[in-house]
């Protein structure tokens, strides 16, 4: 997999943020990129428990770097796991 924490649109989220993701992704049992977003939004959701929000801006800018590279289909499964994930906060 590529490090999507080292894309350049990623650059104005603080790196200690873009590290706990990352470790949250290495602990994650996943098979392709697509299965990252659940456990980013679950990262994300622990992490204000710590402490460690992010911000509105950063979770867009994660989660279009995530979405780089990937078919219209699998655009549509992430927004349709995204506004799930919305309705249940």
């Amino acid at each position: 997999m590529a490090k999507w924490e080292n894309d350049p649109l990623l650059s104005s989220v603080d790196p200690a943020k873009l590290a706990m993701l990352q470790s949250f992704i290495n602990q994650g049992n996943f098979q392709s990129q697509n299965d990252i977003l659940p456990l980013l939004m679950k990262a994300a959701s622990s992490s204000k428990k710590q402490g460690m929000q992010f911000t509105p801006e950063e979770t867009e800018l994660i989660i279009k770097v995530l979405k780089k590279g990937k078919s219209p289909k699998e655009i549509e499964k992430m927004d349709r796991i995204l506004m799930l994930m919305k309705m249940l906060r």
